[in-house]
């Protein structure tokens, strides 16, 4: 495995702004140093934690997925963050993941924040999706499903002698008033599934007066944390080491006392 440059942008989102939106991520985009293989931006990146679905849904390939594939093939980069998606008359927390060919994948968000009424306004996903990407196998998540340890078990596939995943990815609206839980889940998920996790929240106020103070983090096979982000906007790439995850789970296979099952959706 070669190594993978991810770079955090964690931004003050406008309220239900997408134009606005856009163009700030598109200067924060600019600003970053150097190349980078993977920029990872917020869950709801054009609008904040909204429930205003009808109002702010977009279908696919209008003007964010747009957006997202420009980013990417002018940098070169994978770039990846959720919006609101209308299908139908569905309407979905979507991850959009886009290569710089164009080419994408997405995600529906899973477990809805039923205490702000997230699964009233929204339909909930069916499949994880693994991404890959420079060597790498990423699983991207989105905010709430952090606190669902089964839904991103990392397992073992016995018959590649691989792990499904390298790579745990969170991108969030996370508030303030829980950000302990937020610093201590993505440590727990980077330990039990032997891999690098990445988590990326937002900072500043939404419209509905909710403090967010970001704390996006990178954390390392061991549960350690290499970085926390501090309350500010901020721009942060880290360089993780392809060569140190495959040296850590040959010394330490706990994955090979894991247990073998399978999710049933309901």
């Amino acid at each position: 495995m070669q190594d993978l440059r991810v770079t955090l942008i964690q931004a003050d989102l406008h309220w239900q702004n997408p134009t606005a939106n856009l163009a700030m991520l598109e200067e924060k985009i600019w600003e970053i140093e150097g190349q980078t293989d993977l920029i990872i931006l917020p869950e709801m990146l054009t609008t904040g934690f909204t429930m205003d679905a009808v109002t702010h849904a977009e279908p696919m390939n209008f003007t964010t997925m747009k957006w997202m594939k420009q980013q990417a093939a002018q940098t070169g980069a994978a770039v990846t963050g959720s919006y609101i998606v209308k299908e139908q008359r569905v309407f979905y927390n979507r991850l959009l993941w886009v290569k710089p060919d164009g080419s994408f994948q997405t995600y529906d968000k899973r477990h809805l924040f039923r205490m702000a009424n997230e699964d009233e306004s929204f339909a909930m996903g069916e499949k994880k999706i693994i991404c890959e990407w420079k060597g790498w196998r990423i699983c991207p998540l989105i905010c709430y499903d952090l606190r669902f340890p089964v839904w991103s078990r990392n397992q073992y596939l016995e018959s590649e002698n691989r792990m499904d995943y390298d790579l745990l990815l969170y991108v969030a609206n996370w508030p303030a008033v829980r950000i302990s839980a937020w610093d201590t889940l993505l440590q727990a998920r980077a330990a039990e599934n032997l891999s690098y996790v990445v988590g990326l929240n937002r900072v500043g106020q939404d419209g509905e007066g909710i403090e967010y103070n970001g704390h996006s983090a990178v954390i390392d096979p061991k549960g350690n944390q290499e970085k926390l982000m501090t309350d500010d906007e901020a721009i942060y790439s880290q360089t993780l080491s392809g060569e140190e995850l495959v040296a850590y789970r040959k010394k330490f296979p706990a994955y090979l006392d894991s247990d073998s099952f399978n999710i049933k959706l309901s």
